[in-house]
């Protein structure tokens, strides 16, 4: 089960060579590498473990073709009419080539379709790249959570969006 990638969400308007599916424990290496090289507390392994199989969770990666790489993942929780994103991660040489968009718009239409109406993440405010996906993508700021990441004290911005039909791509 994968999302066969628009592409246009490509800023050279070339076919995107990956797919989307769901998590699996095949992949957790490649998800840790990823975790640890993108975040300065990454979560722990059996974080990840637990999300897998869990009934309101979306676990997902982007595995690149051909050799079946882990290029990205996301964590979206959906519950009732609420969603959000609680981790998403690019490679580190893999970033600006569209897969972190493309994981992003693959969680809100998995949220779309198991009922979630809106959906909210929280992201630090020197994650520039970041903010501008979310922003092109219809997040708006919908708050601080000061002192929010433990690690360092710093503030988390609250991103959300409404998810309506035209989600279902």
């Amino acid at each position: 089960m994968g999302l066969v990638p628009d592409p246009l969400v490509t800023p050279r308007r070339r076919p995107l060579k990956f797919l989307i599916r769901d998590l699996t424990p095949a992949e957790l290496d490649g998800v840790m590498a990823i975790e640890e090289a993108s975040f300065p507390t990454p979560w722990s392994r059996a974080l990840f473990e637990e999300e897998i199989g869990r009934r309101f969770s979306d676990a997902i990666v982007v595995v690149g073709e051909p050799g079946g790489t882990v290029d990205g993942y996301a964590i979206c929780w959906t519950i009732g009419e609420e969603s959000h994103l609680l981790n998403i991660a690019v490679r580190p040489d893999a970033r600006k080539g569209g897969i972190g968009r493309s994981l992003l718009k693959e969680c809100i239409r998995r949220s779309m379709l198991a009922g979630g109406r809106r959906i909210f993440l929280e992201v630090r405010p020197t994650s520039q790249e970041a903010i501008r996906l979310y922003e092109k993508e219809g997040f708006r700021v919908a708050g601080i959570r000061r002192g929010y990441y433990s690690d360092t004290g710093e503030d988390a911005i609250v991103f959300a969006r409404e998810i309506g039909k035209m989600d279902d791509v």
